[in-house]
Parts: structure tokens; C-alpha cells; sequence
């Protein structure tokens, strides 16, 4: 009997809930989007609850596809994102346990989703695709609710328009109502008024018919015999009355929901499967391949010059071969020939030879066109591809959460929605292009079917082998320090720049000159707050004397210093960051003025040489001035000081700005350095 591992069933019931919870997430919200987008197609149409369960049925099994890579996405990063926040991760590592052994579960439980979604694809997909289409253009076709409002005129009726000033709810009668029938034409509108109606619907909901009480028509009339000048001057327009007490309509109003057959889209490639689309595609090519033939000899006969097929022309060439073997000197030399023309006699044979050449393209175009059925085919190549992508699509986007999760760390609906959404926005903005690329024939269908997977291949690769090898690939110092590389700064260290206390260095509270109110307020705080105000001095606005204090009363209660560490600064690390601080600030200043200079003069002469100067001086300025505020943070990260929650509004403004800060910024700087100069 097989046995599986208490871990992989481990693995498995925590990717398993979480999977189910985003796909039907992720199935629901593509669902809401579909409605929201085709919800003016069935609404106001009297559909029945039965007709809408069944297209949103239909609907959501159709973007399963959509809707499955985004979870397995989700589910995977959400799963082994909680996994490395509670620690078990770790301890899966810890125990010598490999990240990709603790994947193969879910691995092979993947590949069963990714072989289940290609036989889904296959074989229930053209099902579902001709009963979903076929059911929503019948929606579409379906005429609308009749619905008239009071005190306006409503179009809804082809050839009416219909004036109610006022409904009664009770007897369903329409009050002092206008009726305008154009169905015989404009010329033969007739008009009806009357002081009120009722209306109905046959049984078969075909015909509209309107019971009319009290009223007259007004009808125009032409006669056949006169003339279209006799009735355009005329000046009286006759025109008939009648008065009735009541009177019926009949007005033809289909009302009833009919469905389309389905037949007419089983010869579509939405119908077919892999074994139906590459007999269609194979039918096709062979018709495409026998049409070139044709097209072949039919350009072979038929030239742009299509007075050469004249037979007195064949005859003329003739007769000049013959005596072109008698003489073969006698060449026509066609420069010699066009130089004999004038500019007008030139001009004008250029342009009967053009419309000639043009008209003949044109003709032999329309007499075979393909461009219909290399779109069919294009379709059908398609559809055949589709099939595939969707299951290579599920397993990439595997390989792309679960290591994302080992490597971010973070579970719940927060980071992992946010990644999942951006990553599948990209995935589908890349796949609509590829997809429009093949089937416009702007590129081959199988490279713009698997653009996407191309794309995000070695995106799923790359994360698999960094969180295998656990890389730090979040970490902010690292990707600090390569640009510091890059820009030519010091490498800032890595480390944990804290020191332990020393006790028997701390000096008696008695030698210490202190303030006795100071000391008095510090006796009063416990040993916690003491550690923690010796831990944070700075923050507590105490200086190098008082932390003294702070320590030798520690020490005077008799306080462990083994869990006490003090932040050490250095001075001359910090003055050193002010230093290049204040060089590449006054060079981007320069900077900052050259550009505004080279700018100028480029808009002035629009010189192409001042226009690349000038590009090259901006770039020069954006580096200079990312490098000066690099040193301006770790300025600040090397004192252990936080900066102003300003800052973004002082980086932006210096940027357009630079000269009008480089004082203030001075000036703030040169303060925090005589603060920490002890």
C-alpha cells in the first residue's frame, strides 16, 4: 500500500482550502466583470430567471481559463507565503528538508489540475463556447421589454413612436394618447390621437394590438399620377381625417425569446476539438495551396501592362524579334526615350502607367481573394494552440507564486493579492497582444500564442532558483549597495553597528557632576524604562553626560547589562557622508544650470548637436543628483536618526529646483553633525 509522507499531506491541506477560496474568489470576480460589460445586452429585456442562470452558467464555465491560472497564482503564493511567516517553512528547511522536495506534492498535484484543464479545454470547451454563443445572440436578437413612460415619446417600436401623458396602474389604461405610424413611409405618416387606450400582446407574442377609444387619424396622401416637380411645388400637402369611436391596431412586435440552432456555429473553430481543428486546417491549406496555383498562372498570363496581351501587339513583337536578329545593334534605350518627351508628356504617361498598374493589382486582387480564409485559418490555428496554453499557463504560474511566497514571506489577502494581480495583468496584456499578432498575420500563431509563456518562463525559472537557494532577493541594502557600485560610492557595511555595555567601565553615580533633578526623575523610573531610555537616549533628548547617568544608575539597582545595546555613532562616517553630500550637490548644481542653458539654446538655433549636448547633460544632472541624496540618507541612517516626513516634498522640489535648498539642507545637516560631536 502506497504510504504518503505526513509532510506532503501536511503540504497538501494547506494548499488545498486556499486554492478552493481564490478560484472561486478569482471565478467570481471575472464573472462580475462579464456582466458588467454585456449587462445592457439582457437588461430591460423580460428575460426569464432561467434564461439569465443559464447564460451566467455557461458564462462562468467559460472563463474558467481566465479565472484558474489567477488562482493557482494566488493559491500558491498565499500557501507557502503563511508557511514562512509562521516559521514552518523554516523548520522544513531546518530539518534538511529541500524547498523544491517540499513542492513535488503540489507539484504533481498541478500537473493533474494542468492535464484536467487541456481535457476541459478539449473536449467540454466547444461545447459550452457554441451553447454560450448561440444563447447570447439570442438574447441580443431579442426585442425589448415593452415598456412605455409617461410624458415622453418611446421609440421602442419599429416604425411607432407612442405619447403617453398618463398610465393607470389599476385598469391598465393609457390616457390622452399620440401615436405616430410610419411604416408605409414618411411621406404616408398617419397620426392618431385619442383620449385613451389599452394595450396587449397576442398569445403567440408576435403581434402588438391597441384598442383605441375616442379619437381621430390624420393621414397624408400623394397622388401616383402627378409629376415629382408637380408634388415638390406644390404648396398644399392633402391629407385624410377620420373620427372613430374605437379603433384597433395590429402592430407587428415580436416579444417572445427565440433561440438560435445551434448548428449554425458547429462548422465554427469554437466547436472543435485538437482532432476536428487539424483536419479543418489541413482541409484549408490544401484549398489555400490550390488557389495559389491558380493565382500563379493567372499572374503568369495577365501582366501590369495588359495591352501586351493584344494580338496585334504579339504580332508587332514579333515582327521586331525578326528583325532585331538582322540588326542587333538596334536596341531601345529608354533613358534616350523618355529624355525625348517634354515634362508634361513625361508626367502624364507616368501616371497612366501608374493608374494602369494599379487597376490591373486591383482586378487580379478581386478575382481570387483569400483574405477570409487565411483568417480561417489563422483561427483555427488558434484555437488549436489554445488548447495547450492554458495548461502550460497553470504550471508557471506555479512555479512563479510558490517560490515567490518562500521568498516574500507574507500569508492572508494582503502582499500576495498584490503581487498576484500585477503578475497576471502583465501575463494578460501580453497574451492579448500575442493573441491579435497571430490571428492580424502580423506574426507566426504559434509564436504569438505562446508569447506569454515565452515571457513568463524564465521569470518562474529564475524565482525557483532563488528561493531554492535562499537569496535575498527583497533585501533593500544589497540592491542599495549594487546601485552605490554603480554611481561610484562607498559600499555601506552590512552589520549591526551596536556594542555591548561594559559594566566595569560604567563610573559611580556619586563622580558624576549631574543635575540633581535629573537624577532624582531617573531613580524614580524602573529598570525597564532605564533600559530602554539607555537603549534610545537620543529620542528621549538625553546626551553623552545624562546616558552616564542613566548607566550608573543601572548599575546602582543592581541591573544586567547583557541585554543592553547601545547604538555606537560615528562621527567621522557621518562627516564623511556630509562631505560627499555637499560635492555632489554642488556639482548637480552645475549641472542643474548647464542643462537650463543647452536646453535654451536648443529651442533657439534647434541644433541637433546642442539637442544630444543637452540630453547628455540631463542624464548627467539625474545621476549627480540621485547620488548626492544617497549620501543624503545614509547620512542620516548613520547617525540613527529618522528623517522628516518633508523629505519627499524637499527631493521633489530640488529637483527642479536644486539651488534654492543646497543652504537649508546645509545648514540642517551641519546641526545633526554637532549634536552627535561629543
Amino acid at each position: 500500500m502506497l504510504k504518503i509522507k505526513r509532510l506532503y499531506t501536511f503540504i497538501i491541506q494547506t494548499f488545498i482550502p486556499v486554492f478552493m477560496m481564490t478560484f472561486i474568489i478569482c471565478l467570481f470576480i471575472v464573472l462580475m466583470q462579464f456582466i458588467w460589460r454585456y449587462v445592457e445586452d439582457f437588461v430591460g429585456k423580460g428575460l426569464d430567471n432561467a434564461v439569465l442562470a443559464e447564460l451566467f452558467l455557461y458564462a462562468a464555465l467559460t472563463l474558467i481559463p481566465m479565472a484558474l491560472p489567477l488562482s493557482l497564482l494566488l493559491a500558491s503564493l498565499m500557501a507557502f507565503g503563511s508557511l514562512g511567516e509562521r516559521l514552518e517553512l523554516l523548520a522544513i528547511k531546518a530539518s534538511g528538508v529541500s524547498l523544491l522536495k517540499t513542492m513535488q506534492p503540489l507539484i504533481i498535484l498541478v500537473a493533474c489540475i494542468s492535464i484536467g484543464a487541456f481535457f476541459f479545454q478539449n473536449e467540454a470547451m466547444p461545447r459550452i463556447q457554441v451553447k454560450f454563443r448561440s444563447l447570447m445572440i439570442s438574447i441580443k436578437q431579442k426585442s425589448p421589454e415593452l415598456d412605455i413612460p409617461e410624458g415622453s415619446f418611446y421609440s421602442g417600436i419599429d416604425n411607432y413612436s407612442l405619447y403617453v401623458k398618463k398610465k393607470d396602474p389599476k385598469t391598465k389604461m393609457l390616457k390622452e394618447v399620440m401615436i405616430y405610424d410610419t411604416s408605409e413611409g414618411f411621406d404616408n405618416m398617419s397620426v392618431f390621437v385619442c383620449d385613451s387606450a389599452m394595450m396587449r400582446i397576442t398569445e403567440d407574442k408576435k403581434y402588438l394590438l391597441l384598442n383605441l377609444y375616442t379619437g381621430q387619424r390624420f393621414a397624408n396622401f400623394r397622388q401616383t399620377d402627378l409629376t415629382s416637380n408637380t408634388s415638390h411645388n406644390s404648396q398644399f400637402v392633402p391629407y385624410s381625417r377620420e373620427n372613430f369611436i374605437e379603433k384597433e391596431i395590429v402592430i407587428s412586435f415580436d416579444s417572445g425569446f427565440d433561440r438560435m440552432d445551434e448548428s449554425n456555429l458547429e462548422g465554427t473553430q469554437i466547436s472543435k476539438n485538437i482532432a476536428k481543428l487539424s483536419h479543418s486546417i489541413d482541409s484549408l491549406n490544401n484549398r489555400l495551396d490550390s488557389i495559389n496555383v491558380q493565382d500563379r498562372k493567372l499572374l503568369g498570363k495577365h501582366t501590369y501592362l495588359t495591352y501586351r496581351n493584344n494580338e496585334s501587339y504579339q504580332k508587332n513583337k514579333e515582327s521586331q524579334i525578326s528583325q532585331s536578329k538582322s540588326k542587333v545593334s538596334d536596341k531601345i534605350n529608354f533613358d534616350s526615350l523618355i529624355n525625348s518627351f517634354t515634362l508634361d508628356e513625361t508626367s502624364q504617361y507616368m501616371s497612366i502607367a501608374a493608374s494602369d498598374a494599379e487597376n490591373s493589382r486591383f482586378n487580379m486582387m478581386e478575382v481570387v481573394p483569400k483574405t477570409n480564409m487565411q483568417r480561417n485559418v489563422r483561427l483555427h490555428q488558434i484555437e488549436w494552440h489554445r488548447k495547450f496554453v492554458l495548461s502550460f499557463a497553470c504550471l508557471i504560474f506555479f512555479f512563479i507564486g510558490a517560490p515567490l511566497g518562500a521568498i516574500i514571506r507574507k500569508g492572508g489577502l494582503g502582499m500576495p493579492v498584490v503581487v498576484s494581480v500585477i503578475l497576471f495583468i502583465i501575463y494578460y496584456i501580453i497574451d492579448n497582444v500575442g493573441y491579435k499578432l497571430a490571428r492580424d498575420g502580423v506574426w507566426i500563431v504559434w509564436q504569438g500564442m505562446w508569447l506569454s509563456s515565452m515571457v513568463l518562463f524564465p521569470l518562474g525559472v529564475f524565482l525557483t532558483y532563488k528561493a531554492m537557494n535562499d537569496s535575498a532577493l527583497f533585501n533593500t541594502e544589497a540592491y542599495g549597495n549594487f546601485f552605490r557600485k554603480v554611481l561610484g560610492l562607498k559600499k555601506k557595511a552590512i552589520y549591526d553597528n551596536e556594542a555591548i555595555i561594559d559594566e566595569s567601565t560604567i563610573p559611580a553615580l556619586e563622580t558624576l557632576n549631574a543635575d540633581p533633578s535629573i537624577i532624582a526623575s531617573l531613580e524614580s523610573m524602573n529598570i525597564d524604562t532605564l533600559k530602554d531610555v539607555a537603549k534610545n537616549h537620543q529620542q528621549y533628548g538625553y546626551g553623552t553626560d545624562t546616558l552616564d547617568v542613566v548607566l550608573s544608575v543601572l548599575k546602582m539597582k543592581g541591573a544586567s547589562f547583557f541585554d543592553i545595546k547601545i547604538k555606537s555613532l560615528d562621527y567621522n562616517e557621518a562627516m564623511g557622508y556630509y562631505s560627499a553630500f555637499l560635492k555632489n550637490y554642488k556639482i548637480a548644481i552645475i549641472g542643474y544650470f548647464a542643462v537650463l542653458i543647452l536646453w535654451l539654446l536648443q529651442i533657439i538655433i534647434k541644433s541637433d548637436i546642442l539637442s544630444f549636448a543637452a540630453f547628455v547633460a540631463t542624464l548627467g544632472y539625474i545621476g549627480c543628483y540621485i547620488k548626492s541624496f544617497i549620501c543624503y540618507f545614509d547620512f542620516y541612517r548613520s547617525i540613527d536618526k529618522k528623517l522628516k516626513k518633508n523629505n519627499p516634498r524637499i527631493m521633489i522640489f530640488s529637483f527642479f529646483c536644486i539651488w534654492g535648498l543646497y543652504k537649508y539642507l546645509k545648514k540642517q545637516m551641519r546641526s545633526e553633525l554637532e549634536n552627535i560631536k561629543w
